[in-house]
């Protein structure tokens, strides 16, 4: 990298871990996006880009929740699709120690290229691996393990009591994919994790699938 001698520098993940000795082992190498920084804080001088490789599942697609949905009792399902990407935001203030806010806007102009359902939170926020996790279909929040950058750290699914801000509110659990893919036809996550200045993007269409 053409590193002088005498220059300090750090390795670290795109969630600004730093890489030691100690945590290398526990690192998913394949594939893995690392930056080489003066400081752990350094400032990016541009955004990255890191595409996602896995093979999506075709109930993603194909099924979209459409069981679920359509088999409500004969009840308007949309409802039931808003409610699945709601448990999402849920999840994420969770923990918040102040106010926990949650929006959910539609957008019917131009402003997206497409009109667009937006779910607004002030949540933990995620990390690109979080990101990445979460576009894996059946990957389940509660079951991800063995990465130290596991999706939803420290999260602990509360109480079976009434649907309420404290509960998981997801009716059908088929998840936030198919919910979005019921709803619409690409996905756009925009989050930045709490105690970062980096702010990561993901996006998901079914004509890259």
């Amino acid at each position: 990298f053409g590193i002088s001698s005498n220059e300090t520098f750090v390795i670290t993940t795109t969630n600004r871990m730093e890489i030691t000795e100690d945590n290398f082992s526990n690192l998913v190498h394949d594939g893995v996006t690392l930056y080489l920084l003066q400081s752990v804080d350094q400032m990016l001088l541009l955004a990255t880009k890191e595409r996602i490789e896995f093979l999506p599942h075709y109930d993603t697609l194909v099924k979209s929740g459409m069981y679920e949905y359509y088999a409500s009792e004969g009840q308007n399902p949309l409802p039931f699709a808003l409610a699945e990407l709601i448990d999402n935001s849920l999840s994420a203030t969770s923990q918040n120690t102040g106010i926990r806010s949650i929006q959910i806007k539609l957008l019917f102009d131009d402003s997206q290229g497409k009109p667009a359902v937006a779910v607004i939170d002030n949540g933990s926020g995620m990390t690109s691996k979080q990101l990445n996790n979460w576009a894996v279909y059946r990957l389940s929040k509660f079951t991800r393990q063995g990465d130290i950058e596991s999706d939803h750290s420290g999260y602990v699914r509360p109480l079976p009591v009434p649907r309420s801000l404290n509960s998981d509110i997801s009716y059908f659990g088929v998840g936030g994919k198919q919910a979005v893919f019921f709803v619409g036809q690409s996905a756009r996550m925009i989050s930045k994790p709490a105690g970062s200045q980096d702010v990561h993007e993901l996006v998901l269409s079914k004509e890259d699938f």
